[in-house]
């Protein structure tokens, strides 16, 4: 089982139509299973390319 290593939460908020009806809306963070150091983490998108970025 991979354990999760980013804090990113959810972002919430309303979708907005041309009649300004307010629907409640989700932003999920993009979360991927990564293997590091042989451990298998929960990382975002962004976390990974910045340690890949590291690593190099």
């Amino acid at each position: 089982m991979a354990t999760k290593v980013t804090t990113k939460k959810p972002l919430s908020g309303n979708r907005r139509s041309h009649a300004l009806n307010a629907t409640k809306m989700m932003q999920k963070p993009n979360l991927q299973k990564k293997t590091i150091n042989g451990e298998k983490v929960i990382i975002s998108a962004r976390e990974a390319r910045t340690l890949s970025k590291k690593a190099a």
